[in-house]
């Protein structure tokens, strides 16, 4: 007969409880509690919401899975070779297109630093790759509008031209000598070894190593995206019900430059995600936040967001971080009053 008498290591079960669904729990117990008869209320605006965005979901999931089966991501290497000034312009293109996750980005740049290239591409890179790729594409044109999505990615292609190039004009000074730090830490949890020793292989189903490939960047994906959104929605149901709309349009609404600041200082220590943020910030906007302020906000959130800066931070010294966070904070303030008047 079993022994059903020995306790079970707490390790094992915490360990695999995901804290973002704890935290979506957590959230829903909480409101039952203190507010039962709301709570159903915030459970159909957040599954109302999510089966809205659902299409733009699927298609972000897909598109990502393509590109990890092809190998298509091997093609930014092709960023960092030639003249530098060109080098800057492609490696902001690429980085604000590319499907990298944070944490590849790591064993990525460690990469690329290992072969010669210059910190003004990398800078350039590195700050526009958080900001924007396939599926947040899809994601921000679900949740805010196809204008705004696209407004991110000039926004996020304009960050890195302007951090690669001052990096550039910069590269004589004390604050990008030497650089690297003596032993970086080059790990990251996607496991990507040699980001760019392969050519892309288009027709990639022929081969039962990039289907399944295919298969686990889908599912991981899909996962990844509907816990975030999942999250973002229920606390959107909260903001609806329990956060008045003129309080946002008094503290972030306005035109002023003073608000766009405010955005990407609030932005900076406050970003959750940029997947959840997109949706949050959507219904900021219908509730008065200056759309100046709502663009700021997402693009100095990105770039520091704890990921991201974790990238940066790995490999590099601190006064070339600090440089890092100065033109995230500069770089989204301008694009904050770029929006502005457009918008």
């Amino acid at each position: 007969m079993a022994d059903t008498t020995t306790p079970i290591p707490r390790t094992n079960w915490l360990a695999r409880i995901d804290r973002v669904w704890l935290a979506i729990c957590v959230i829903v117990l909480l409101v039952a509690l203190l507010d039962t008869a709301q709570v159903d209320d915030v459970l159909i605006f957040a599954a109302k919401a999510l089966a809205g965005t659902m299409p733009f979901i699927a298609f972000a999931v897909l598109a990502i899975a393509y590109l990890k089966a092809t190998g298509a991501e091997n093609l930014l290497a092709k960023a960092f070779e030639g003249n530098p000034a060109r080098m800057i312009v492609m490696a902001a293109l690429l980085g604000g297109l590319s499907p990298f996750c944070s944490c590849e980005v790591i064993p990525f740049i460690a990469a690329l630093l290992a072969v010669g290239a210059p910190l003004g591409a990398v800078m350039a890179f590195w700050l526009a790759s958080p900001l924007m790729d396939p599926a947040m594409f899809a994601i921000t044109t679900g949740a805010i509008s196809m204008e705004f999505a696209l407004a991110k990615t000039v926004a996020a292609i304009a960050l890195g031209m302007f951090g690669g190039f001052g990096t550039l004009l910069l590269s004589g000074t004390p604050v990008f000598t030497n650089p690297l730090r003596d032993k970086p830490a080059v790990g990251g949890c996607c496991g990507v070894k040699a980001p760019f020793s392969t050519k892309p292989v288009w027709k990639f189903w022929g081969d039962s190593d990039r289907v399944a490939i295919f298969r686990s960047a889908g599912l991981e994906n899909a996962a990844f995206l509907l816990k975030w959104l999942t999250l973002a929605y229920v606390i959107e149901g909260l903001m609806v019900y329990y956060m008045p709309a003129d309080l946002i349009a008094n503290v972030l609404g306005g035109t002023g430059i003073g608000t766009i600041m405010l955005g990407a200082l609030v932005g900076m220590p406050a970003y959750l995600n940029g997947y959840a943020a997109a949706p949050l910030i959507g219904d900021l906007l219908d509730q008065g936040m200056a759309s100046g302020a709502a663009m700021s906000f997402m693009i100095a959130g990105g770039v520091s967001s704890i990921p991201a800066a974790i990238a940066v931070w790995a490999l590099v010294k601190p006064r070339v971080f600090a440089a890092y966070l100065g033109f995230a904070l500069t770089g989204s303030i301008l694009a904050g009053l770029a929006w502005q008047v457009i918008a």
